[in-house]
């Protein structure tokens, strides 16, 4: 399944390619058109920070964010031309054509991110430590995984993926941000594999992340950011006072003891947990990326100073409570759990409350 929702009718699947082609073709077209701005934007801070490094503290940082910036347009170009060889050269075969088309999505998608990978590594001084080790030894690899992942900072989502693409030999089905479909490429090669993107537009959120996890088979993994954005001390500000006007004063007061995470949304959560009954979770909590979470933290806080990072368990299917009630509170308490290890691992100016 590569998107979710009830079956439409002709009329609708019409409407919904129209709208998809024009913004696809805007999104390709801005695209091209910032390649060469980006490249001439290069080339400029290249010239000015030469000037600047006798007297300048880290100089080169406008280089680094603009060369990084433009690797990034040339990638999506790449994954582009790339999703639309590998399509046309699917045409002729009409037996597995859709299974290649995911198998070969997912394959473009680790590349790109691989690569991307690797440039920040240099460019911003990346270094991940993730522990247990993404290719430790799991309790049965035929098992689905539902993935619960903290959110933080610039980038956590694309990490992710990478890691679990070309270190855990996972085929993540991927909820995401509607505002993400602006990118083109993970536009076009998201849209080929099992996916959402929120909110959905017809307002079947939790359906559709059930849907999506009921798809679930062995090597795959559903990653699901249960507190709906990035953290930020006024998100969770918010959060908290939106508890306390639903009538929920224990659960408020349990937030308010989480100073680094953000109190989970658990409609989605309990939606996925119903629908694949027999998958394992994993919980995922990182720190490192954290100190980068606007446009004036990626200009101070970059290239990192810290190691970014991360660790995960996992809690088997048979240990799950049953019903929305006992898992609201299990989730809740794992939450609080992600909590105390980002406070224990954070680096400095890591965001908290």
């Amino acid at each position: 399944m590569t998107g979710t929702g009830a079956p439409r009718g002709r009329p609708a699947r019409l409407a919904g390619a129209a709208v998809t082609g024009l913004r696809r073709a805007t999104t390709i077209a801005l695209l091209l058109a910032l390649v060469p701005v980006t490249a001439g934007l290069l080339v400029a801070a290249g010239v000015l920070c030469a000037l600047l490094a006798p007297v300048t503290r880290e100089p080169w940082r406008p280089v680094r964010i603009t060369g990084f910036a433009l690797l990034y347009l040339l990638a999506e170009l790449g994954g582009l031309v790339a999703a639309a060889v590998l399509w046309a050269r699917r045409l002729p075969d009409r037996r597995h054509r859709e299974q290649r088309r995911v198998a070969d999505a997912f394959a473009v998608l680790e590349r790109l991110l691989r690569l991307l990978r690797r440039a920040a590594d240099s460019v911003f001084r990346l270094r991940l430590e993730v522990t247990p080790a993404p290719g430790a030894p799991s309790r049965d690899p035929a098992v689905p995984l539902l993935v619960f992942v903290r959110h933080a900072g610039v980038g956590d989502s694309f990490l992710l993926m990478q890691t679990l693409l070309g270190q855990a030999g996972l085929r993540p089905h991927i909820v995401l941000k509607r505002t993400l479909r602006a990118d083109p490429a993970l536009d076009v090669l998201i849209g080929r594999v099992p996916h959402c993107f929120l909110p959905s537009l017809d307002g079947r959120d939790e359906e559709a992340i059930g849907e999506l996890a009921a798809g679930l088979g062995p090597g795959d993994a559903l990653v699901v950011f249960p507190e709906g954005g990035n953290f930020t001390p006024r998100r969770r500000r918010r959060a908290i006072a939106s508890l306390r006007r639903r009538g929920l004063p224990g659960r408020a007061r349990r937030a308010e003891r989480m100073r680094h995470v953000l109190p989970p949304r658990d409609a989605g959560a309990l939606a996925a947990l119903a629908a694949a009954p027999t998958a394992d979770v994993v919980f995922v909590a990182h720190t490192g990326l954290d100190v980068v979470h606007s446009a004036r933290t990626a200009w101070t806080r970059l290239p990192l100073r810290d190691t970014v990072r991360a660790h995960w368990w996992r809690i088997p299917a048979s240990r799950i409570p049953r019903g929305d009630g006992p898992r609201s509170e299990w989730l809740l308490a794992q939450w609080a759990r992600v909590d105390r290890w980002v406070a224990d691992h954070a680096a400095p100016g890591a965001t908290h409350a």
